[in-house]
């Protein structure tokens, strides 16, 4: 009964239930593909269903509710969402290789990422665990385990897009690559927008798939994944058709549901580029448009944008080194006349913060991303660490610590970071690797952040970011933020959102706790920031991110 219904009620999904085994197909016809779109009350339903991708074929996987992606979840600040989550994924097999190494692929929990919710109990916990039936409880027939996630949202919380994915420490990666992702809408006060109201209201959310005869390899080795070239669908689809008209404005929400690959997007045909405008960032409003050639994601990174038609003809979304197009836009049929206009100011998502409103002005936190190749032999031999003012301890802290297995390596009971509510903190942080490829996007859970500086230079104005690329180079990346621990206590991380990275350890367990109640104070101290902007009141710039 809970099968059926759920396939039925999918929109643009037709399905039919057997044996634990869903089988999707995704509504491929003229019109741009959109996920199903569910309210604050929903079931998830986690199972291998059979997905057909238009133009890829059928692919076997891990699914929210038989989809790639999951459906939409829309809501607003103040509601309370309750998820009901089914797990129908067979029985784990034994492991025991550690916890930093891949295992209970058929387990996993809920992250609402970006969201500014409670980390704690039964809401934004990424450290619940929802398992599945054992062999035993299969074969008596015992009924599939349910898990209940609540998170009240807050009043005020940006109006914004956000996304949902599993986040059981071991395996994430394999999760997300078989499309186990979703989009979270908060609507609110940029929505009611004029100009933006008028637009339509787009999902263009790119999964990264690593598939191989149709479906996700086992993460057995350090190649297993990484190895497997990706196939990016676009709401379930390989390069679908998007229509536009000359002079209509559309609001695309862009979101990089990536595990491994950061995306630089632009928008191109044989007219021309087409003119994008960015509204936001990772959920938080700017003040107003900002003009865009390329756009930056790393993985886990949203952006709002406007988009308006131009010169008839055939565009196409790229992102450079993937070869063919995201999705292709046929602007084409009736001009609108005039032209649909964009707005001129925009409800800024949240207030600046500067280096006035630092707790410890002589303190920085500092995270440094490193790797150790050839620590600990085959099938997983790389130390994937972070390093900085609060690495987890050493096994052997007078030994050579490039060969210590824990130094710098998730622990599930070491706190890295104590952040009490209130501080307001500012944190460098930098990947030490020299190949440009190779990226760690830095996350934090909860609270957004500031980005002041980029690679020693100041951006003016900052930018409110949840997820942080960086690239490496000679030297690599690095980023300088301000961060306000605001409203919630509880456990939850920070961590390369390169999600391979993650399972293998790059991970740091952070707790906020009331004002007084235990802040650490081992930081380290900070380079001097001179010429203070006067960002509250600053226009709107192109941000040099």
């Amino acid at each position: 009964m809970l099968r059926a219904a759920l396939v039925a009620a999918a929109a643009g999904v037709t399905g039919r239930a057997g044996a634990g085994r869903a089988v999707a197909t995704v509504a491929a016809g003229a019109d741009f593909p959109q996920p199903a779109v569910l309210g604050a009350e929903a079931v998830l339903d986690v199972r291998f269903a059979d997905v057909a991708v238009p133009g890829y074929g059928t692919v076997t996987t891990r699914t929210y509710n038989a989809g790639i992606p999951g459906p939409t979840l829309r809501v607003r600040g103040g509601d309370v969402l309750r998820l009901t989550q089914v797990n129908g994924l067979p029985p784990n097999p034994p492991h025991d290789g550690g916890h930093n190494r891949p295992h209970d692929a058929n387990s996993f929990n809920l992250h609402t990422h970006g969201m500014h919710v409670p980390p704690s109990g039964d809401a934004d916990n990424v450290q619940r665990v929802f398992v599945p039936r054992t062999a035993e409880e299969a074969d008596e027939g015992a009924p599939e385990p349910q898990y209940l996630t609540t998170v009240e949202i807050p009043a005020g919380h940006p109006a914004g897009t956000y996304w949902y994915h599993p986040h059981l420490h071991g395996a994430t990666a394999t999760q997300l690559v078989g499309g186990m992702a979703g989009v979270l809408v908060v609507e609110g006060d940029v929505d009611e927008v004029p100009e933006i109201r008028a637009a339509a209201d787009l999902v263009v959310c790119v999964n990264e798939l690593r598939l191989k005869d149709g479906t996700v390899p086992d993460f057995t080795t350090g190649g297993s994944l990484a190895a497997v070239p990706a196939v990016l669908t676009v709401n379930g689809a390989l390069n679908p058709v998007l229509a536009l008209r000359p002079g209509e404005v559309q609001r695309w929400r862009l979101v990089a549901a990536t595990a491994f690959t950061a995306l630089s997007l632009q928008v191109h045909g044989e007219p021309g580029p087409l003119e994008l405008y960015q509204i936001a960032q990772d959920g938080v409003t700017f003040a107003a448009p900002v003009a865009r050639d390329t756009l930056g994601l790393a993985m886990g990174n949203r952006a709002d944008v406007l988009v308006r038609g131009g010169e008839p003809g055939t565009y196409e979304l790229r992102a450079d080194g993937v070869d063919g197009p995201l999705m292709t836009v046929e602007v084409a049929g009736d001009p609108v006349d005039p032209p649909m206009d964009l707005p001129a100011a925009l409800p800024q998502g949240k207030p600046y913060l500067d280096e006035n409103d630092l707790t410890d002005p002589g303190a920085d936190r500092e995270v440094v991303f490193h790797v150790d190749p050839g620590v600990f032999g085959q099938p997983f031999p790389n130390a994937y660490r972070m390093l900085g003012s609060h690495p987890t301890p050493a096994a052997d802290p007078g030994g050579d610590l490039t060969r210590d297995p824990a130094y710098g390596l998730f622990d599930p009971d070491h706190v890295n970071h104590t952040l009490a509510l209130g501080t307001v903190e500012r944190w460098t942080v930098r990947t030490d690797e020299d190949r440009p490829e190779f990226n760690h996007p830095f996350h934090l859970h909860t609270n957004h952040v500031l980005v002041t500086h980029r690679n020693g230079v100041r951006l003016d104005p900052p930018v409110w970011q949840d997820t942080i690329g960086l690239a490496g180079g000679s030297p690599g990346d690095s980023v300088t933020f301000l961060v306000k621990y605001e409203d919630f206590t509880g456990r939850t991380v920070a961590h390369c959102h390169q999600l391979q990275h993650e399972d293998l350890g790059m991970m740091q367990l952070v707790e906020y706790v009331e004002t007084g109640a235990g802040q650490s104070s081992s930081m380290v101290k900070s380079q001097t920031v001179t010429g203070l902007p006067s960002w509250r009141q600053v226009s709107w710039a192109a941000p040099a991110w």
